[in-house]
């Protein structure tokens, strides 16, 4: 079945909601835009075929309704609905739900979303298809015992992390016993607040890390990846700077992490894109399996640019039933692409979020910028301060860093304060022009670096 003719509703906002109508359209798809009443001036509504309001501006009273939102879609007639990322985009139930209201989920299975959601489960189906994953616990821990027991084994230091979830909650780095006894209830309390699950796990921790993610595409029986991105500058464990291809891999690591890659997501028979995230220890030359996204991905525009692949048109294609059109022989790594997040945060004033009234803008050309903002737009105080993605791709990495530099200096967001001034000072660092930050740096970097107002 062709996307051509049919109605998808997208059931988020923001920038990405504004990527999911330009891909619908390019394929022929009427676009639904839901909405919150804070979000009824957003972009993706005014680009939308037909807008529903779904709620008011608490994400937990609307965009994370399951219920209303699978609703909404059915009550306007949507064929398919797309999730996203953030939300609603890795919940099994949302899935099955929009199944269940006879509607297609742009996205894998339930069952996929549900197994490779909880980590350790992911963890165990990692280690069942062969890919590598640090020295750790083989199921969950319940208790401070459980825990020592493992340590007794790997040794210090380990990082506790939760079983469910993301985004860096319910994450905890322990050197000591005395330590361990203390960070084990809290990292308990934290994951069961924020995901309604205290489940823990422990891995050694890897040092001097760097992060690595794979791309894949998978059509429920056969998977490709469309080669890895590097993520390793990241602020309170998230990402702000992605680039692909990673600058510390050879071309046999690389081989290896993207094989090891289509190896799981065929085990799990993944459907539809996803990423799966490694972390990279350049001194052993060995990766470990960290957790499977089953999303699209913030930073899938480096992808897209290395690979000239629209990742979020093939997802769709891949919901409605037409088979995979790419093969691994045919996709190449064309150049080096960098994109840097701009979020509506204060960066001389600890990155305070700062929602506020859309100035003028002023967009490079020859860039990338994938946004939601336009002039006059009032931001609204309610969800995450993500307004774009800035992306430049070169022949090579130092090209690359050259655009991108270009790009800053140009870009223009009046009225607002923005992580940009956060980007001008990184592209000129010596150690990231090098390509050998870690997981560890831009922390300390920030700890010893002032930043000017945008």
């Amino acid at each position: 079945m062709s996307p051509s003719g049919k109605s998808l509703f997208i059931a988020n906002r923001g920038e990405i909601a504004v990527r999911v109508n330009s891909a619908a359209k390019a394929l022929g798809c009427k676009v639904i835009q839901a909405h919150s009443e804070a979000d009824r001036d957003m972009l993706a509504v005014r680009l939308a075929d037909e807008a529903v309001e779904i709620g008011p501006p608490q994400a937990s009273k609307s965009y994370l309704d399951v219920e209303k939102v699978v609703q909404a879609a059915k009550a306007a007639g949507a064929d398919a609905v797309h999730p996203g990322y953030g939300f609603l985009s890795e919940s099994a139930r949302f899935a099955a739900a929009v199944e269940e209201a006879g509607m297609i989920f742009v996205g894998p299975g339930a069952e996929t979303i549900a197994r490779m959601g909880d980590k350790v489960a992911a963890r165990e189906a990692a280690i069942a298809a062969g890919v590598p994953t640090a020295p750790g616990s083989t199921g969950r821990i319940e208790t401070v015992d459980d825990a020592r027991a493992v340590v007794a084994e790997i040794g210090y230091p380990v990082m506790i992390k939760a079983a469910a979830g993301g985004g860096g909650r319910g994450i905890r780095v322990v050197e000591t016993d005395e330590d361990l006894a203390r960070l084990i209830p809290q990292a308990q309390t934290e994951a069961a607040a924020a995901f309604g699950d205290g489940g823990l796990y422990v891995e050694r921790m890897v040092t001097d890390a760097r992060h690595v993610e794979v791309q894949i595409l998978g059509d429920g029986t056969r998977a490709v990846h469309l080669f890895e991105r590097e993520c390793s500058l990241q602020r309170r464990r998230q990402k702000v700077w992605e680039e692909a291809p990673a600058a510390c891999l050879s071309a046999a690591s690389r081989e290896r992490v993207c094989a090891a890659s289509v190896a799981l997501a065929e085990a799990v028979n993944y459907r539809g894109a996803g990423t799966l995230e490694f972390l990279y220890e350049p001194a052993r030359d060995e990766f470990y399996f960290m957790e499977m996204n089953t999303r699209i991905q913030v930073e899938h525009p480096v992808t897209e640019m290395i690979t000239g692949v629209d990742l979020v048109q093939e997802m769709i294609r891949i919901a409605f039933g037409e088979p995979m059109r790419l093969s691994q022989d045919a996709l190449r790594i064309d150049g080096h692409a960098i994109e840097v997040r701009v979020n509506a945060e204060d960066p001389a004033n600890g990155f305070m979020p700062f929602p506020g009234l859309t100035g003028a803008l002023h967009i490079p050309e020859g860039a990338r910028f994938d946004t939601m903002l336009y002039e006059g737009y009032a931001i609204p105080p309610f969800y995450d301060s993500l307004l774009g993605k800035l992306i430049v791709h070169g022949r090579d990495r130092a090209e690359a860093i050259e655009r991108l530099r270009a790009a800053l200096d140009e870009i223009r967001i009046d009225g607002l304060k923005t992580t940009l001034p956060l980007f001008r000072a990184l592209v000129d660092d010596p150690e990231i022009q090098a390509g050998e930050a870690n997981t560890a740096y831009l922390e300390s970097w920030l700890e010893t670096n002032t930043l000017d107002a945008a």
